[in-house]
């Protein structure tokens, strides 16, 4: 080991496209009619920021700076997957520790590990994975401090293995942001496949909370009804939803690599009207009144090539495609006057 201390970040990540379709696809294992899942996802400019270092004596120590809390346990699969299915503020963490240290010999009474998480400006259940960035930060820490070699996909498995050792039950969406790249992903029963973007320009997103609540777990439950077999016409509409999304999540990928922002934004507007025709009817909290008012407004229209909704939908939040730098924080500027919180998202190309 060349080196016992390192600073590490991870991003959040944000659904550009394709929500739902990890789960979806993983139905594929008892119905192979369920299309492939297909999404894009990108980075967040925000995230988890740590420095991390390796104990010696056999401990796991995860201390949160921004809230001033911290959790020590011995390094022992069964406290912390106590701790972990506890689904409290640190069960996160002590999952994807429990995971790895049940699969490596080598950390049996060999040493621990303290991550100390100094800063963290990613907003909580926002549909910006804020859950899986901490089990991503766990991995990587783990990964850098015992150079165990991990691949990005290696990383993912770990985090989502660790986050469902908690009552939490996220898709391996996710976990995406091991990546600090957008990236294209596709669900196939188990399996997924991962696709770095090549970006043809600059694109320039507004993250916006609509300052709205929406019960997640309602809206996953109402979805899942009809899966992975379907009884009912909306429940066969939703298996429909799938294969236009195959159709979208294509030529937004497309879009990307080509650097046309207005056919992105156009792509958008699509993919929330079939979101709107064939999942909404399914879930009383889909009508988002929030979201489609943001959508419709008048005032932002001159500054935006479209927008849509963000992970399960509902009013949570919102992603917003602006026409340039200046119209990004023209927008901004309006949003705030109306009390609207929004983060900046750019993604831009590799000179």
């Amino acid at each position: 080991m060349s080196k016992k201390e390192f600073d590490i970040f991870v991003p959040g990540r944000l659904c550009l496209f394709g929500e739902h379709s990890d789960w979806a696809g993983g139905h594929r294992r008892q119905n192979s009619e369920i299309e492939k899942g297909y999404a894009i996802v990108a980075p967040t400019n925000q995230g988890n920021y740590a420095r991390v270092k390796r104990l010696d004596e056999p401990l796991f120590r995860f201390v949160s700076e921004p809230i001033g809390k911290s959790l020590e346990a011995k390094m022992e699969s069964g406290k912390l997957r106590e701790i972990a299915e506890e689904g409290k503020i640190f069960s996160y963490a002590a999952g994807v520790a429990c995971e790895i240290i049940s699969s490596y010999e080598q950390f049996k009474g060999n040493g621990g590990l303290e991550i100390i998480n100094y800063k963290t400006n990613l907003p909580i259940k926002k549909g910006l994975s804020s859950s899986a960035s901490i089990c991503v930060l766990v991995a990587k820490a783990f990964n850098q401090i015992y150079d165990l070699g991990f691949t990005n996909r290696r990383i993912m498995e770990l985090a989502y293995l660790g986050e469902t050792t908690t009552p939490s039950r996220c898709g391996k969406l996710d976990q995406a942001c091991a990546y600090e790249v957008p990236v294209l992903m596709t669900f196939d029963s188990d399996q997924i496949k991962v696709e770095k973007l090549k970006l043809g320009g600059n694109f320039y997103f507004l993250i916006v909370d609509l300052n709205k609540g929406k019960d997640t777990t309602r809206i996953l439950s109402d979805l899942n009804e009809g899966f992975p077999w379907p009884r009912s016409e909306i429940e066969i509409r939703k298996h429909e939803y799938f294969k236009l999304n195959k159709k979208i999540v294509e030529e937004a990928k497309d879009a990307f690599e080509e650097g046309n922002l207005s056919k992105l934004g156009e792509i958008m507007r699509c993919s929330q009207q079939y979101f709107d025709d064939y999942l909404a009817p399914s879930c009383e909290e889909l009508k988002a009144p929030a979201l489609h008012s943001l959508l419709n407004s008048k005032d932002i229209a001159p500054f935006i090539f479209g927008g849509k909704g963000v992970g399960s939908g509902g009013d949570g939040t919102a992603q917003l495609l602006c026409k340039s730098s200046r119209d990004k924080q023209n927008v901004k500027r309006i949003l705030a006057e109306r009390g609207l919180n929004s983060m900046e998202l750019s993604l831009k190309k590799k000179e």
